[in-house]
């Protein structure tokens, strides 16, 4: 969220949200056939009742920067879905084994207060200030920096500033850990890399998977039941005369045959439980063994068991041809390659037996030769044969381990979307930012805390506040001194900027920026000395009618831009009253746009924001102005599929029983191809135009006559210089401005599929 700009009511937030997930989460644990499933449902209710509970008395404000009564906002949150604070501390909790360890290392109790004071004596201190110089520590949660902070401090004659941080952790002394956790390798401060997932995650996920119980199955009726019953059939077929079974009484051999084959299945039957086709009444297999039972017990087959027989044999011998026929044999050696396939559990095993020489804690450039078919001495070691290959589903978890530069993990489909991508630019931006703290152990350690803080989950935020930012943790606050403005650094948080902006246009074209990855676009711009503001999505069920004035930077920077082009024509802009305007006008201005009629209401906040995104252009114009990211493809590539996705999407809604968020993606995608033609020459502009033309005539029925209006209205904006009327339509209704919120029922919902 932003700083607030002026006061507004707070709204209240009420349990029903909070209640319907504790539901959800309760019925998932009692119902769920998975273990593991209901183990994580069973947290799950305990955290969601914790969240009530605390709503309830009073412990906890939703909605507050400081949602936990008693603790201040630079301690992590426990959170929830939603952003909803449980009332815990992540950094809180039983005491980990590696605390335990080191208590009776200290011999001290095992208690965070007693480790706190060990670690404030000079045999404490020495052992942090060791931790400091090796870089052999992880920090998983913010809060096990700050000691570390605490001793560096110290070691650099900053006493003073050691003890005001000291003041501040004391009170937390016996809750919180403030120390980091022991690693293999020292943290890494590489920026030039990034995976996804660690080799010990990744094989962790694999050794999770059990044998499938539907392949076990099938395997068990191809080499055991269909076997057997090939051996009834054929012995049935021994009494026939002229394709009529039992045409002739069996003699003593026979019997002494059918009398050794009952018996095997009966072992069989007793081993073998995973197939139970065998023993169903009206199946084939079980008729003919319920006849050969009768018939060895001397029991004459009625009437009505002999037609079932006959009638059996007749069937089997007609699907799959009589035993030891050409078309039977070639049908079962299919089968029986078919079992003697190894299984995904089989060959999960062998990967997980790849991986573990591997270092368990960091991803892996090794992570294609991972996935190489099975070698000679590997077919030794478990049977496998060997050149099978790694099925898709395994290799895809594995993949997910590559270490390489970010580029190469978005072309190799590691990284699908921008959100994953926000997922791993923490680990680049902290290696960008920290370069401004010249001394390597603090710059290790700052880059440490950095991707710490950036795992720390979202609170809901009301009023406009803004989430607890890095500078805000007291131990970064104070080392803040030591920060210098160093053009290396500043030049560093450029290039990445840079780097990270064209790798999410070329990557992401039709995707509007996450929150979390705008985060590290403001990171980024801060440390490279930008101004320029990043402006949030904001949601539209808590949405108090006004934004911060980082709304209206970011609409002028988007009005240097694109004055006079194709963006501003489209959506029906006036820039220039836009430069002169102030932050209630900004506000004001989107209300007018949104043309609400029904007052307030989420989807007329949401109109009211889409026009705030619009204005501003959700960043896109801050990325490829100020920020001067420059997409290779060029961005009439960009606009191409970024159109294709718009098809995507309006095919997709058509498909949908609720498709009201699905047309909201295809309208946001469509702005995005807006703004992308616009960044083209006039003769791009045209050409891509009549491409958008071109592919909306090839779309099946529906979801061409939702794109109709929408292709056509953009012709009128770029080729007549028309503008759209007040309702959003031109030429008589035939061309319409897509939008994506409305308050009534949305005009693309005409002909779609409806339940």
């Amino acid at each position: 969220m932003n700083e607030q700009q002026e006061p507004q009511p707070t709204p209240v937030i009420h349990g029903g949200w909070p209640t319907a997930q504790l539901a959800g989460a309760f019925t998932t644990a009692l119902t769920d056939g998975d273990p593991e499933t209901r183990r994580r449902a069973e947290r799950r209710v305990e955290r969601w009742r914790a969240v009530l509970s605390g709503m309830a008395d009073g412990t906890l404000t939703v909605g507050s920067r400081t949602p936990v009564a008693g603790l201040p906002a630079w301690v992590t949150p426990e959170v929830v879905r939603g952003g909803f604070a449980t009332g815990a501390a992540v950094a809180g909790g039983p005491l980990l084994p590696y605390e335990t360890e080191a208590a009776r290392r200290a011999g001290v109790p095992a208690d965070r207060g007693a480790l706190f004071t060990h670690h404030l004596s000079d045999r404490g201190l020495a052992e942090l200030t060791a931790l400091l110089d090796s870089g052999r520590y992880a920090v998983g949660v913010p809060e096990e920096a700050a000691l570390l902070t605490v001793a560096w401090l110290v070691r650099h004659g900053e006493v003073a500033e050691a003890l005001r941080l000291l003041d501040v952790l004391e009170p937390f002394a016996g809750r919180l850990r403030f120390t980091p956790r022991p690693a293999d390798e020292p943290v890494d401060v590489d920026g030039t890399t990034a995976y996804r997932t660690t080799v010990g995650q990744a094989t962790a996920t694999l050794a999770r998977r059990t044998p499938n119980r539907a392949v076990e199955t099938m395997n068990e009726a191809l080499t055991v039941w269909n076997p057997l019953a090939d051996e009834f059939l054929a012995l049935w077929l021994r009494t026939a005369v002229a394709g009529e079974v039992l045409a002739h009484t069996p003699d003593d051999e026979w019997r002494r045959h059918a009398e050794g084959l009952l018996q095997r299945y009966r072992v069989l039957a007793a081993t073998h439980t995973l197939c139970r086709k065998h023993l169903r009444p009206k199946e084939n297999p079980a008729i003919l063994r319920d006849a050969l039972e009768r018939t060895v017990a001397g029991q004459e087959l009625d009437p009505r068991r002999l037609g079932l027989l006959r009638a059996a044999v007749t069937k089997m011998v007609a699907r799959r041809g009589a035993p030891g026929s050409a078309h039977h044999g070639e049908l079962r050696a299919r089968q029986s390659a078919d079992a003697a396939l190894p299984t995904h559990h089989a060959l999960a095993q062998l990967v997980v037996r790849r991986m573990s020489g591997l270092p368990q804690d960091t991803g892996t450039p090794r992570a294609d030769l991972l996935v190489g078919p099975v070698g000679d001495e590997e077919q030794e070691l478990t049977g496998i044969p060997a050149g099978t290959a790694i099925p898709a589903a395994l290799a895809r978890t594995v993949t997910s381990t590559l270490s390489a530069p970010v580029g190469t993990l978005i072309e190799r489909g590691v990284v699908p979307s921008a959100e994953v991508l926000a997922e791993l630019v923490p680990h680049l931006v902290a290696a960008a930012t920290s370069l401004a703290y010249p001394d390597p152990a603090l710059r290790r350690l700052m880059a440490a805390t950095y991707r710490a803080f950036r795992d720390r989950r979202s609170l809901l935020l009301v009023d406009l506040a803004h989430q607890v930012r890095i500078e805000e943790l007291p131990w970064v606050r104070a080392v803040a001194e030591q920060r210098r403005g160093t053009g290396r650094a500043a030049d560093s948080a450029r290039t990445a900027l840079v780097e990270l902006a064209e790798l999410t246009l070329q990557g992401f074209p039709a995707t509007i920026l996450p929150n979390p990855l705008i985060s590290e676009f403001s990171a980024l711009a801060r440390g490279a000395g930008m101004t320029e503001p990043f402006v949030e999505e904001l949601a539209a069920d808590i949405f108090m009618g006004t934004f911060s004035p980082k709304f209206l930077a970011a609409a002028c920077v988007a009005g240097e831009l694109l004055a006079g082009s194709v963006y501003e024509r489209y959506y029906g802009i006036d820039y220039r009253r836009l430069a002169a305007d102030d932050v209630p006008g900004f506000a004001k201005l989107c209300h007018e746009r949104a043309r609400i009629r029904t007052g307030r209401s989420v989807a007329a906040n949401g109109m009211v924001i889409e026009q705030a995104q619009i204005l501003t252009t959700h960043n896109l114009a801050t990325l490829a102005g100020p920020v001067g990211a420059v997409p290779s493809p060029g961005w009439d590539d960009l606009a191409r599929r970024s159109f294709r996705s718009v098809i995507r999407l309006v095919a997709l809604a058509h498909q949908q029983a609720r498709p009201l968020a699905t047309i909201k993606d295809a309208a946001y995608a469509w702005r995005q191809t807006v703004f992308q033609l616009s960044q083209c020459t006039s003769e791009g502009q045209a050409a891509l135009v009549d491409h958008i033309l071109a592919e909306t005539a090839q779309q099946p029925g529906q979801v061409r006559t939702s794109l109709d209006p929408v292709a056509h209205g953009l012709w009128l904006v770029v080729m007549e210089g028309v503008a759209f009327g007040p309702d959003g339509t031109a030429d008589g209704g035939r061309a319409r401005q897509f939008l994506g919120w409305s308050e009534e029922r949305h005009w693309m919902r005409r002909g779609l599929l409806t339940y």
